[in-house]
C-alpha cells in the first residue's frame, strides 16, 4: 500500500507546467487560462445557445463505474480503511474497529473520500443496513456545469476530476451539488480546496480495481463498465424480487451516475434524495444561462483579477508569515 502511495500518479492533475510543484505563483499556463475563459465568454455572447449545444450529451457509454449491493454491505469499514491508505487520507481519527461512529450519520469531509453509515430500519430493526457514501460521480455533473473557472472535469473512464490549482474557493460546486458530497478543507483558508472522491483515476488508468472495490470482503461493491453493471442489477433484481426493491439508483437520476446502487429497502430510509429529476442539471439551466451569457464575458476577466489579488496577498503572507494577519492586513508590523 506505501508503495501506491508513492508511485500513483497526481489525480487532481497540475495545471502549471511544473511537475516539481515549484512553479512561479502565476504561470503562462494560468495565463492562457485566463485568456481561453475571456474568449470563450466572448464565443458565448455571441451564440450562446449554440455554445451550450456542446452540453447536450447523452453519457458516457463506455465509462467505468461502481455497483453497490446494500444487501451484500456487512458495515466493516475495509472500503473506508482502503481509501484512506490509498489516498493518503488521515480518516476521522476512530479506529475501523470502533462501532460507535455509527451511532451518528457522517458524510464525507476534507479528511475521508468515503465514509460507511449504519442505518436501523424501522419493519426490522434487528437487520440494520449499510451504506457506503461518496461522490457519485455524475453523467452530467452539475459540480462541472456550476464551477465558473472549469475546476471540475468528467474523464472518459466516468471519473470526475478536480483540479485544485485552478479553483478560488466559491464552492458553488458544493451548493449544485445534488448529493451534497464536495467537501471544503476550511483549515487551509489561503489555499483553496475541495475533497472528494475521485473513483481512484489513476488505478483505473493502470487497470487496477479502485480501492474500495479491491478491499471490500462480500462482494458489495463491483467495478466495471456502467453499462454492464446496469445489466448485473437488472438480474439480480430479476432473480430476487423478493430481496431488491425494482429500483437501480443512479441509472436515471439527474442524468445517471457512474455508481449505482441496488438496495432491498427504500432508498429513502438511507438518507437518499429520491426526488431529483431524471434530467441532468446543465438542460434545466440551459435557458437561463443562454439568456445571461453576458456574465460569462465578464467573470473571466473578474477572476482573473481575484486570483492575482489572492496571489498577492498570500506572498505578503509569506514574507511576514511572523506577523499577525489582522496587522498585515493594515500595513503594520510589530
Amino acid at each position: 500500500m506505501d508503495d501506491d502511495a508513492d508511485n500513483r500518479p497526481d489525480a487532481n492533475s497540475r495545471m502549471n507546467g511544473d511537475s516539481s510543484g515549484t512553479g512561479t505563483p502565476f504561470s503562462l499556463e494560468r495565463r492562457k487560462f485566463l485568456a481561453l475563459s475571456a474568449l470563450g465568454g466572448c464565443a458565448l455572447l455571441n451564440n450562446p445557445r449554440e455554445a451550450f449545444a456542446s452540453k447536450e450529451f447523452h453519457g458516457w457509454p463506455k465509462s467505468y463505474g461502481m455497483l453497490t449491493d446494500f444487501t451484500k454491505c456487512v458495515g466493516c469499514r475495509s472500503c473506508e480503511r482502503a481509501c484512506n491508505e490509498y489516498n493518503n487520507m488521515p480518516g476521522d481519527g476512530t479506529s475501523y474497529e470502533d462501532s460507535s461512529v455509527f451511532d451518528t450519520v457522517r458524510r464525507p469531509t476534507a479528511k475521508t473520500y468515503t465514509v460507511v453509515n449504519r442505518y436501523d430500519i424501522p419493519e426490522d430493526p434487528e437487520k440494520p443496513v449499510y451504506r457506503k457514501i461518496q461522490c457519485n460521480h455524475c453523467q452530467e455533473p452539475s459540480c462541472a456545469t456550476a464551477c465558473p473557472i472549469q475546476a471540475y472535469s468528467k474523464t472518459p473512464e466516468g471519473a470526475v476530476l478536480y483540479d485544485e490549482d485552478l479553483c478560488f474557493g466559491c464552492r458553488y460546486c458544493m451548493v449544485a451539488c445534488p448529493f451534497l458530497v464536495p467537501a471544503y478543507d476550511y483549515d487551509s483558508p489561503l489555499e483553496p480546496k475541495i475533497v472528494k472522491c475521485i473513483l481512484c483515476y489513476p488505478r483505473i488508468k493502470e487497470g487496477r480495481l479502485p480501492a474500495c472495490a479491491e478491499a471490500c470482503p462480500t462482494g458489495a461493491i463491483t467495478f466495471g463498465r456502467r453499462s454492464e453493471l446496469l445489466k448485473l442489477a437488472r438480474r439480480r433484481l430479476l432473480a430476487h424480487p423478493d430481496r431488491y426493491i425494482d429500483h437501480i439508483y443512479g441509472e436515471r437520476e439527474v442524468g445517471g451516475t457512474n455508481w449505482l446502487y441496488i438496495s432491498g429497502v427504500p432508498f429513502e430510509q438511507l438518507g437518499f434524495p429520491v426526488n431529483l429529476p431524471e434530467k441532468p442539471m446543465i438542460e434545466l439551466v440551459k435557458g437561463f444561462l443562454s439568456s445571461v451569457s453576458v456574465v460569462f464575458t465578464v467573470w473571466p476577466a473578474l477572476f482573473g483579477m481575484v486570483y492575482a489579488a489572492v496571489r498577492h496577498r498570500d506572498e505578503y503572507f509569506e514574507r511576514d508569515k511572523g506577523a499577525k494577519p489582522a496587522q498585515i492586513d493594515k500595513g503594520v508590523e510589530k
